[in-house]
């Protein structure tokens, strides 16, 4: 399948692990990669180039850190802008129907952070739920967010494990590898996860 990387990060000089992600996806043949924020830096979203890229790919991924618990601002703004009436929904707006769309996420909260008992007093899908919806509504399958917890505070073993994960994840859903079947069971998913998750 087309694979294009929506990478969101506006404090990238603050990050070490989504900017050796970013990297990653960038080195791989048959994903298309777009720094939103270098794209557009003032916030001046192309609508018609970003409508075409969608067209021209059959998985969406958003890479991106949560930042108080959703999107940052210019992938908001993104959303708000290129999933247009007439284009993305609505009677004459299917463009996307069939599509699947993936977030990869990083927290600075821990797993457990992010459960009833936790600081943030719900599961961490449940703050990606209006991406989901969104994806729902626009004819497209919203896959299990690919996620990794504590970012700030990982050991550097943990870090290289999780960035090496990511472009095989990528290169996976681009040569029809991933088990969207298994994966659509699951609530998030990790780099463990990917063992089973990867057909040979």
């Amino acid at each position: 399948m087309r694979v294009l990387v929506l990478f969101a990060h506006p404090a990238q000089r603050n990050s070490s692990i989504n900017v050796a992600m970013a990297r990653q996806a960038q080195r791989l043949d048959g994903v298309t990669f777009v720094d939103l924020y270098a794209e557009y830096p003032r916030f001046s979203i192309d609508i018609d180039l970003e409508q075409r890229r969608l067209a021209e790919h059959d998985v969406i991924v958003f890479q991106f850190p949560v930042f108080w618990y959703s999107t940052p601002a210019l992938l908001k703004q993104w959303q708000d802008l290129v999933l247009e009436y007439g284009f993305a929904y609505g009677p004459q707006g299917q463009k996307l129907a069939g599509k699947h769309v993936l977030a990869s996420v990083t927290t600075g909260g821990s797993f457990t952070d992010y459960s009833t008992d936790g600081g943030n007093r719900r599961a961490f899908e449940q703050f990606l739920f209006p991406l989901e919806q969104t994806a729902n509504l626009c004819g497209m399958t919203f896959l299990p967010p690919f996620v990794l917890h504590s970012a700030n505070h990982l050991n550097s073993s943990e870090a290289q494990s999780h960035i090496e994960a990511y472009p095989k994840l990528l290169g996976a859903l681009r040569d029809g590898t991933f088990d969207l079947g298994a994966a659509r069971k699951l609530r998030v998913f990790d780099r463990t996860d990917l063992i089973e998750l990867v057909r040979d």
